[in-house]
């Protein structure tokens, strides 16, 4: 599977560099973070912050594309906006002349944050920009999918939460699964991340309970297990937990 780097930062010459790296070690394709809207990326200025900064977007990217060679992708992604939807345009036309292979666009501002619904048919008016747009948000079942793509007027989706909650939608959207994947089905997965010995448990704990919380929209014995779970920190526990489930 070609893997495709995704990087964040507010520095073009940095990030040029950060990416002639990744393709050093091998990345087909390179994607500029602009739609994280954690606060902590924010305050340091990276992620969605920026959609404030056309220009700056603008800079990373031809900066970005510039050094790279020129059979890599470079892609971006963004979000609508960050208070409102005020100038999509800009950020389009930033994205554009700055060389960007594709685009991928989350269908929520910042401050909307991951709360429904997603406005996919704001999505459309990227259409134009002529480049390849990939949608994003709230695509969680075949259904989702159908409707984005119809009301963003593009046939690329970019799964995110959906995909981590059920492993199996790709598939299940390509029409190769006829079952629905279930919660054994998952277990092993589950495991087998924990079974991990990093030297960092903690950071690994900290992981799987954020994966967790993020299954209880799929699963409800996620849902009972996350009850359980979000407040343990001894990994033995949490594996025993699992186990008996």
């Amino acid at each position: 599977t070609p893997v495709h780097i995704q990087l964040l930062g507010n520095n073009p010459n940095m990030m040029a560099e950060s990416a002639v790296t990744a393709c050093s070690l091998g990345a087909k394709a390179i994607d500029l973070n602009f739609g994280c809207p954690a606060k902590t990326v924010n305050n340091h200025k990276g992620g969605s912050i920026l959609l404030n900064e056309p220009e700056t977007i603008y800079q990373i990217i031809l900066a970005v594309r510039n050094a790279v060679p020129h059979h890599i992708g470079v892609s971006a992604k963004i979000r609508l906006g960050y208070e409102n939807m005020d100038n999509m345009d800009e950020i389009g036309d930033a994205v554009l002349q700055a060389g960007t292979s594709w685009l991928t666009v989350h269908a929520r501002t910042k401050t909307q944050g991951y709360r429904p619904p997603a406005y996919w048919d704001k999505i459309a008016s990227f259409t134009k920009l002529g480049i390849p747009i990939i949608a994003n948000g709230e695509i969680w079942n075949s259904q989702h999918a159908t409707d984005c793509t119809y009301q963003a007027k593009t046939p690329h989706l970019m799964l995110g939460r959906g995909a981590v909650t059920r492993p199996d939608l790709i598939a299940t959207l390509d029409n190769y699964l006829k079952n629905n994947f279930t919660w054994q089905d998952l277990l092993p997965y589950q495991l087998e991340f924990l079974a991990d010995n990093t030297d960092n448990q903690n950071g690994l704990i900290g992981r799987y309970k954020q994966w967790l919380g993020i299954l209880t929209s799929g699963f409800d014995e996620a849902q009972s297990l996350w009850q359980i779970i979000k407040k343990e920190k001894n990994k033995s526990n949490i594996l025993q937990l699992l186990s008996d489930k």
